[in-house]
Order: structure tokens, then sequence, then C-alpha cells
């Protein structure tokens, strides 16, 4: 289990990030228009998970928002932004904000997702969310970067997780 902060306060996730060089897990959730996504509809591409507590927080949609304005620079990338919000949450921020380069998928008919990544929060205010995370996942399956946000508040790294992206694109 992870140990990360909100606001300051310790909080537990139920695991760890899956570790680097390992196959990633699979997983099955759900997209704005209620049909699932897997990482087979995702063959031969570089996939970003974008994970967070819940889009309608503004740390969250702020990387949404970076997440979308840099996924077009790289080629055979997908972004998928997963929070345990409702797919048409999701589906409403995306619309309003006018963001066409991140894929919003909620993991509310999936809970083993945040159980097999270790993101779901297991205390807090915010038991059942998921944490802030980036994990990097090459066209192979292979999780080549991860990235737990010490803080839920805090923004991740983009820095580090865009060159992560550039390494293998």
């Amino acid at each position: 289990m992870a140990t990360i902060t909100f606001k300051g306060s310790p909080i537990t996730t139920i695991g760890e990030l899956p570790k680097i060089n390992t196959m990633a897990p699979d997983f099955t959730l759900t997209k704005t228009d209620l049909s699932d996504a897997t990482p087979k509809d995702f063959l031969g591409k570089t996939i970003v998970l974008n994970i967070f507590p819940s889009i309608d927080t503004p740390v969250c949609a702020a990387s949404v928002r970076k997440f979308n304005d840099e996924a077009s620079r790289f080629d055979n990338t997908v972004v998928l932004c997963i929070s345990a919000d409702l797919p048409f949450a999701h589906q409403r921020f995306c619309e309003v904000e006018g963001l066409k380069d991140v894929i919003p998928l909620s993991v509310f008919r999936s809970q083993e997702f945040g159980t097999n990544y270790g993101v779901t929060i297991t205390d807090s205010p915010l038991k059942g969310l998921m944490s802030r995370a980036i994990v990097v996942i090459d066209k192979k399956g292979n999780v080549v970067y991860k990235q737990q946000t010490p803080e839920i508040a805090q923004e991740p790294n983009y820095d580090e997780a865009l060159k992560a992206i550039s390494e293998i694109t």
C-alpha cells in the first residue's frame, strides 16, 4: 500500500502501482457512450493512464487539460483519463472544455481497476476514489513509467511523464 497525503493528512491506497518492465494489468473501463474500453482497443500504441480522484476538482481538471494539449505531440499515443466519475461527468467536462485528444474513462463498473493498479484510496473522505497517478505503457503492453503523486492535491510531474513518453514513441 502506498501512503500519500490529502491536504497534508496521510491517506493510503489499496496497493502499489505496477512495477516497471512488467505487463500492465488488463482492464475494462467505461467510455462516455457507456461502451467498454480495454487495452486491446489501443494495440500498437503507447498508452498513458492519467488516473485521478474526480474530474470536478481543479487539479484533476488541470491534468486532463494538460494531457489533452500535449497528447497530439506524440505519434501513436493515446491518453486515457481515468476516475470513478460517471461517464456523463467525463463527457460534460470534455465537451465544455472542447477536449478531443484524450479519452475519458470511468471505473464505475470496474472496481478491480483500482485494486489491480494499486490506486484505490482505502481511508479518509476520499475512500473509494482513485489516487493521482500516471502510468505509461509501451506498445507491447509493458509498464515503462509510473508516478504516484505524493500529495493528492498536487499536479503530477508532467515533464517526467512527457519525457518517458517521448523516449518510447
